[in-house]
């Protein structure tokens, strides 16, 4: 059974950081891509970040400069580094398994699914 595990979620101040993993079990994603949503309270989910296995990445505009995304090939990790944590980036975050970077980017294209993690920055 394909499974996404995430973890590294909390409560944090503004301005902080937080690094979420996600780990992929029952099945290798090293020829797709991987990538975190998030969905605030009462708004859709939209897209974050993702990675492919060469490295190539993407990122919303609004998490610019603030976060990384990086990979585990040999873990089939996928990592979110979140720093300068502003409230605005409180949501439930999911990891996501797809079959490229621009689809999971560009239309949210997604194939396998997280169960979420919870990030909550305070002001």
């Amino acid at each position: 059974q394909v499974q996404l595990v995430e973890s590294g979620g909390g409560l944090v101040q503004a301005g902080g950081s937080l690094r979420l993993s996600c780990a992929a079990s029952g099945r290798s994603f090293s020829n797709n891509a991987m990538g975190w949503f998030r969905q605030a309270p009462g708004k859709e989910r939209d897209f974050v970040a993702a990675i492919n296995w060469s490295g190539a990445n993407t990122y919303a505009d609004s998490v610019k400069g603030r976060f990384t995304i990086s990979g585990d090939n040999a873990k089939d990790t996928v990592y979110l580094q979140m720093n300068s944590l502003k409230p605005e980036d409180t949501a439930v975050y999911y990891c996501a398994a797809g079959r490229a970077v621009e689809s999971m980017a560009r239309n949210g294209v997604v194939e396998i699914w997280g169960q979420g993690t919870l990030v909550t920055v305070s002001s």
